[in-house]
């Protein structure tokens, strides 16, 4: 702690006295003395820290997992000059373990009247806003022995984007998008494919795409080329209750959701297609909807950082019904959600007519490779017993997985590392079957 002025200048003038009254311990006390009149004396011309103007200024948003800088401007009013050692406070969810300490405490000289700059790098290690503290200033006099301390809120929050780790796949897939979308035209006729050209019938080219009044007028067999169709509405809907909270590794199932989420956007958006984002438990936690494509992707990111997992049951009737308010026209509805048997057959099972109905659903569930370690356990009883409860498990989901393929649905359950990739796939699937 700081050493404050009233308690120094009593300290030596008690030593004083001392010296005075005792004269054996004349020499001590005159020495003692001088050095707190010393301390005094450096206090006094430490330059004051209320008066001090700090302001922030820097990033506001930064993917998980990369640096973000936040710079602190200090301004110093009077005419001394600060010597100054600063705390910068943030939650420790802020900084890589063990770095906060080092990277929150600043050393800086302000002479009078001027300003200087300096910059706290974090390194949040969470998802979310990440709010700043208090900043503490400690001004030191011209000998280091004493200083005068105080605190200032300068408020800043620092806003932690998925990762989007999957973004590596992306280029992999918008090739394929292309040789469907025009490079390799897709001869096929059915709901959701869109005339692209015309070409010259070659055989085994199904008869049904033969347009006989441009054959007539070019005087050979012309047929049909289709392509997926643009412009088709996906509806991408997170469930954010009970299931998504449970850890896969070392992340909830909803961080490996929301990177598949926003493989699919980057891809869908590049195919034309308009994308909408839900997001629910118990009720409606956020939606994004009627975006411009440049602005899809950057609004999906920023309303997916601050989502948590809820400890408690999704209300699947009311997450049916809010997406079909959103999705009122035939549409992709993507459900990233979990196979508990309990869950599904109690809540989603009873509800699937109302979604294929009228549109094509996917639904994508997150599974832990763990379980395949513990069904291959052998050689004791602990492990045995782990084996099959892993294997009654498995049994449970590939059931659930069965029934609602046979209500109409596509499943796919992969564990964080594919489930972004195969959801890419799939929806490419679906265009170049015309189902999309």
């Amino acid at each position: 702690m700081a050493i404050t002025g009233r308690t120094v200048l009593l300290a030596a003038l008690g030593a004083l006295v001392t010296g005075l009254l005792l004269p054996s311990w004349a020499g001590v006390g005159a020495v003692t003395g001088a050095v707190l009149l010393a301390v005094v004396l450096d206090l006094v011309l430490a330059a004051p820290v209320r008066g001090l103007r700090i302001d922030r200024g820097g990033d506001t948003a930064v993917r998980l997992g990369e640096p973000a800088a936040v710079e602190l401007t200090v301004t110093n009013p009077t005419g001394r000059p600060l010597r100054a050692r600063i705390r910068d406070a943030w939650a420790p969810s802020a900084w890589r373990p063990g770095t906060g300490f080092a990277a929150s405490r600043h050393t800086l000289t302000v002479p009078g009247h001027e300003r200087r700059r300096v910059t706290t790098v974090l390194t949040p290690t969470r998802r979310g806003d990440h709010h700043a503290h208090k900043v503490t200033v400690r001004s030191l006099g011209p000998l280091g022995l004493a200083g005068r301390q105080g605190s200032h809120l300068v408020p800043w929050t620092v806003r932690a984007l998925p990762p989007f780790a999957s973004r590596k796949h992306l280029p992999s897939r918008l090739a394929r998008l292309r040789e469907l979308d025009g490079r390799t035209s897709v001869l096929t006729r059915g709901q959701g494919t869109e005339f692209d050209s015309l070409r010259e019938y070659l055989p085994g080219d199904d008869i049904r795409s033969i347009d006989w009044r441009a054959s007539a007028r070019r005087h050979t067999v012309a047929v049909r080329t289709w392509r997926p169709e643009r412009d088709r509405h996906i509806l991408v809907v997170l469930d954010t209750g009970r299931t998504s909270a449970g850890r896969v590794g070392d992340a909830p199932r909803l961080d490996a959701s929301l990177d598949a989420a926003l493989l699919l956007t980057a891809l869908a958006t590049k195919a034309g297609d308009r994308v909408d984002l839900l997001a629910h438990d118990l009720r409606k936690r956020t939606a994004v909807a009627g975006r411009s494509p440049g602005e899809i992707l950057p609004a999906f990111t920023n309303a997916m950082a601050v989502l948590e997992p809820a400890l408690y049951e999704t209300d699947m009737r009311s997450l049916v019904a809010t997406a079909l308010k959103m999705a009122p026209q035939r549409s992709l509805i993507v459900l990233l959600t979990g196979l508990d048997a309990a869950s599904a057959e109690d809540g989603l099972l009873p509800l699937l007519p109302l979604l294929t109905k009228r549109h094509e659903v996917v639904l994508a569930s997150v599974s832990d490779p763990h379980l395949d370690e513990l069904a291959a356990g052998r050689g004791t009883v602990e492990a045995v017993y782990g084996a099959a409860a892993a294997e009654q498990t498995r049994a449970d989901r590939r059931l659930t997985a069965d029934r609602l393929t046979r209500a109409g649905i596509t499943v796919l359950d992969a564990p964080p590392a594919s489930i972004a990739p195969a959801l890419a796939d799939t929806y490419l699937a679906l265009k170049a079957a015309g189902r999309l």
